[in-house]
């Protein structure tokens, strides 16, 4: 039997992408829209900076859909992918039953208190990302570990947007952040949860 998807609800994924300032949050939500768009999905991206930026709190949310989106708000995310404790402990009881939780391991040493319907990815994206030569490519390395689990939109997709997505004057840093997309994605293939 095949299914039928309405077109209506064929894709509406809600994700937020928190740590701290100096992280990369802001340029790896930037990139999942850049990607979505690319892809002809229709996309919001609402970026939220702590005060003090580098070391405050930061976070965007990324609303990617087949139809046009009414909110850029979101309230309960499909998905979370988090760089640090506070951020776990902030957005995870939020997450949507069944949802995707990508955590980064090199930050965060505790269990998730999540619903057990929550798919939780961990990746060492801080370890992962000093072994490429880049300490902060970190936010690739997970971003690349998302794109994989979720499969929605491909790595690669995500990077052929990186030149449009960062400044021109960081563009000696494409190679390796297109190897950290790579190596999360990696990740992502071989996680048994």
């Amino acid at each position: 039997m095949t299914k039928i998807q309405n077109s209506k609800h064929e894709l509406y994924e809600e994700v937020i992408i928190a740590g701290f300032g100096g992280q990369g949050i802001i340029l790896a939500g930037k990139l999942l829209a850049q990607t979505a768009m690319e892809a002809g999905k229709e996309v919001t991206y609402m970026p939220s900076y702590g005060a003090e930026v580098r070391g405050g709190t930061a976070n965007c949310m990324v609303v990617i859909a087949a139809e046009e989106i009414a909110c850029p708000v979101i309230g309960k995310p499909s998905s979370l992918i988090v760089m640090n404790k506070a951020s776990l402990e902030k957005f995870a009881p939020r997450l949507q039953k069944g949802g995707l939780l990508v955590m980064n391991s090199s930050l965060i040493d505790t269990e998730p208190q999540v619903d057990d319907s929550i798919r939780i990815l961990t990746v060492p994206a801080d370890e992962i990302a000093v072994e490429l030569g880049n300490p902060k490519a970190a936010n690739m390395v997970v971003l690349g570990a998302y794109l994989q689990k979720r499969d929605l939109l491909s790595v690669d997709a995500a990077a052929k947007c990186l030149p449009k997505t960062i400044a021109k004057r960081y563009h000696q840093t494409l190679a390796v952040n297109a190897d950290a997309l790579q190596k999360g994605a990696e990740v992502a293939r071989v996680s048994a949860r």
